[in-house]
């Protein structure tokens, strides 16, 4: 996507099928590189939509974070380095949580049976 240019064209008119369903013309599908079920994101604008590969969507996110990244002077090596303990914390947020909520579940319930 770095080596496209952005523009703005008129390219055809289409219709919306009985299910709801748009078709992309052949020549529109080859040029983009669009296989049959591939995905898009649909995004609304004023009274329009603008359909947009996830493909493209994705590597324009990609794009983004490295220049976001390399514009703070972060090396790719020194995030790498920080992802093992950033895991443990993710980890201990996500899952201690849950494991004391069911030590106290257990316990309430132990409390239960011995009334």
């Amino acid at each position: 996507m770095a080596g496209r240019q952005a523009t703005l064209e008129y390219l055809t008119t289409t219709k919306i099928g009985e299910k709801g369903q748009l078709t992309v013309p052949k020549q529109f599908r080859k040029d983009l590189g669009l296989a049959t079920g591939a995905p898009f994101a649909v995004l609304r604008l004023g009274d329009g939509l603008v359909l947009l590969p996830e493909q493209q969507r994705f590597e324009h996110l990609c794009e983004q974070v490295s220049s976001a990244l390399t514009g703070a002077g972060l090396a790719p090596e020194s995030i790498l380095a920080t992802l093992p303990e950033a895991r443990k914390r993710v980890f201990a947020r996500r899952y201690k949580k849950s494991d004391s909520l069911k030590k106290a579940s257990r316990r309430q319930s132990r409390g239960q049976r011995g009334k």
